[in-house]
């Protein structure tokens, strides 16, 4: 059966990680578009995705407009600016769902988790924004490595949490939508091993010289 197509902004999405899942949902055949404060740094984004696409399929807006136009915005920012973009766009976010890829990385010592004191720095964002936004967390251990790469298949799991079960499978499906199985990880509370396990893996890419250690989940089926 064919999976349900959605309307996608990514705020953030002139990034290496968002940028790289916008390609991958536009291929699948998603409406994306690119979010960002600057919209001329955005169109400029989604020229360069479409080039590698050979398609105009992307567009680039202010962030503001796109999480409008969308079923589904996806937070792909630092986590510096998490909050306050969170923030800004409240209003326009309600009825949505968000999925956050943050992850709560401190310079300079991005390979110590380094958490914030709600511990999981997705379920802050739900606290803020209350139950009118679906927040989903997803994404957090994928390498932006090899996202733009259409044709490589990227060994990494993605654990999918959120306290809403439809929205936990709209994250999987968006997973298998870029190439990646994901894993239904259960509540948002369980966020927290994801954004821990990121700050592990650079250690891991820095100790065996490698670009994008990922996670798999053993015992499941195929």
């Amino acid at each position: 059966m064919a999976s349900t197509k959605y309307t996608i902004c990514v705020v953030g999405g002139t990034g290496a990680e968002g940028g790289g899942l916008a390609l991958r949902w536009a291929r699948h055949g998603h409406d994306v578009v690119i979010g960002s404060r600057d919209g001329e740094k955005a169109r400029m984004a989604a020229r360069e995705l479409n080039g590698l696409l050979g398609t105009e399929a992307i567009r680039g807006v202010e962030s503001r407009d796109g999480v409008q136009f969308a079923e589904i915005v996806v937070l792909a920012v630092p986590f510096s600016g998490q909050m306050s973009t969170v923030e800004s766009l409240k209003d326009a976010l309600r009825g949505k769902i968000l999925i956050d890829v943050t992850v709560p990385l401190v310079p300079p010592k991005v390979s110590r988790v380094q958490l914030p004191e709600s511990d999981s720095c997705v379920v802050a964002v739900q606290s803020l924004l209350g139950d009118q936004v679906r927040v989903v967390s997803a994404f957090q251990n994928v390498s932006a490595h090899k996202l733009k790469h259409l044709d490589t298949h990227i060994e990494c799991d993605v654990l999918v949490a959120s306290d809403d079960k439809d929205a936990r499978q709209i994250g999987i499906q968006l997973a298998a939508d870029a190439g990646l199985r994901g894993i239904d990880a259960g509540a948002l509370a369980n966020s927290v091993v994801a954004e821990s396990l990121t700050s592990a893996l650079i250690w891991i890419n820095r100790t065996y010289k490698v670009p994008d250690a990922g996670i798999r989940i053993t015992g499941l089926p195929i």
